[in-house]
């Protein structure tokens, strides 16, 4: 959510601002709006403190014995008593107003974001190559799978429809495995603190996140509850509504959750296969921290997704998204995108934003530093999607007879199984 006041004071720069994410300047409408606030606003007020002025008249009136008085401005109190209401209905409307228009733009790129339309503008920043030798092509995850006998896209789609996959046997625990070897190193090496969220939540959280209500579409709602697209939503909401104090930030969370997504827009892309999927495992992180902290805290939340994937040996490059591909609350995001030799590419597995104090006001979300009070910033990464790197893995680390290299980095959590070689469910 955008700050009126600032837009008031720096008109031209939210509009460059704009500019860069593609939209047309929206400063003049939004000032426009405001004043009709703030005209509906003084409009009520007056309204109540002539009343009140009026109380202490009719006072001095009867004091006074002047009756005649005291009635002249007792049907004047009237008068202004049946007006409030539609005064306050007028103030109530036109924030509200002011308020829809505020939550429907994106957040304001930082400068250092390089200047894009789609996909094709973002900018590699650097890459890691792994130190096991690179399969340049190989088979897709999805034949690896199937052809094992541990991967079942057809009985799932019996019992849930497209999308959605049943894992078993060795492979069911090599996700397993991946979760629990990540939330280990986050929480371990990162210092993350690991959270249970609930996967399920209310208008409000969806709202403070800015999933609602640009993104309504993309989710799942059950009987008046959201299914979560992502952990971030409940972690950056524990801090909603409060004042926390300056010397506890930053904080970092992390949870390994099921996410859920209705893929709305993405009609006929990735159908085969696991990555794009209705329900996913992913272990998410989440930063708070004061407005000093949070660029150097993005750089953090980068090296820890990057870990992920340096322990797992997987080739991998950093791309800084352009001004059109960043998501809706970002500032600025890093996607890690890794090599997938099946599909011959690099995809993201990972995507690490700073959002500044956007999604904070949304969820009045603030610290005290001393007499001040002042929003927090937030940061989300995925650290990282545990299906994506169940792909990233067995498409890496697949053998010439259909077996797959357990990682080294996962034999610990795989009860010593160094190979899996399907048909043991």
């Amino acid at each position: 959510m955008h700050d009126i006041r600032a837009i008031r004071e720096t008109p031209d720069a939210f509009d460059e601002a704009l500019r860069r994410r593609g939209l047309a300047p929206l400063s003049a409408e939004l000032i426009a709006l405001d004043d009709v606030r703030k005209g509906a606003t003084s409009a009520a007020q007056a309204n109540q403190e002539r009343r009140n002025a009026l109380a202490k008249e009719i006072g001095g009136a009867k004091k006074a014995g002047d009756e005649a008085r005291a009635t002249e401005l007792m049907e004047e109190v009237a008068r202004l008593k049946d007006a409030a209401p539609g005064l306050e209905t007028a103030q109530a409307q036109a924030g509200a107003l002011l308020d829809e228009k505020l939550a429907a733009i994106p957040n304001r790129p930082n400068p250092d974001v390089p200047e894009g339309t789609d996909e094709h503008g973002n900018v590699e920043y650097r890459r890691f190559a792994a130190i096991r030798p690179q399969l340049a092509t190989g088979q897709q995850h999805f034949e690896i799978g199937e052809a094992s006998g541990l991967m079942d896209f057809e009985a799932a789609s019996r019992m849930s429809g497209a999308r959605f996959v049943v894992l078993k046997g060795q492979l069911a625990r090599l996700e397993r495995a991946l979760g629990q070897f990540m939330l280990d190193l986050h929480t371990g090496e990162h210092g993350y603190t690991e959270v249970a969220p609930p996967l399920m939540v209310r208008d409000e959280a969806m709202f403070g996140t800015a999933q609602l209500p640009k993104f309504r579409d993309d989710q799942f709602a059950v009987r008046e509850r959201w299914l979560i697209p992502t952990a971030e939503v409940p972690l950056t909401n524990l801090v909603r509504e409060s004042i926390v104090r300056e010397e506890e930030l930053p904080l970092r969370f992390t949870a390994l959750t099921p996410c859920f997504r209705a893929e709305a827009g993405s009609a006929g892309r990735d159908t085969r296969g696991m990555l794009r999927q209705h329900q996913f495992n992913k272990v998410e992180l989440v930063s708070i921290t004061t407005p000093e902290q949070s660029a150097g805290e993005h750089e953090r939340m980068l090296g820890s997704a990057e870990a992920v994937l340096k322990k797992l040996d997987l080739p991998y490059r950093i791309m800084t998204l352009c001004t059109g591909d960043m998501g809706f609350a970002s500032q600025k995001t890093y996607d890690i995108e890794v090599w997938m030799p099946g599909q011959e590419t690099f995809r993201e597995i990972s995507s690490c934003s700073v959002c500044g104090d956007f999604q904070a006001r949304r969820m009045n979300a603030r610290f005290r530093a001393g007499k001040t009070v002042n929003y927090v910033h937030t940061l989300n990464g995925s650290g990282v999607a545990v299906g994506r790197a169940l792909i990233a893995v067995m498409e890496n680390y697949q053998n010439p007879d259909g077996s797959v290299t357990v990682p080294s980095a996962l034999k610990a959590y795989m009860g010593g199984i160094d190979r899996i070689e399907g048909h043991r469910v």
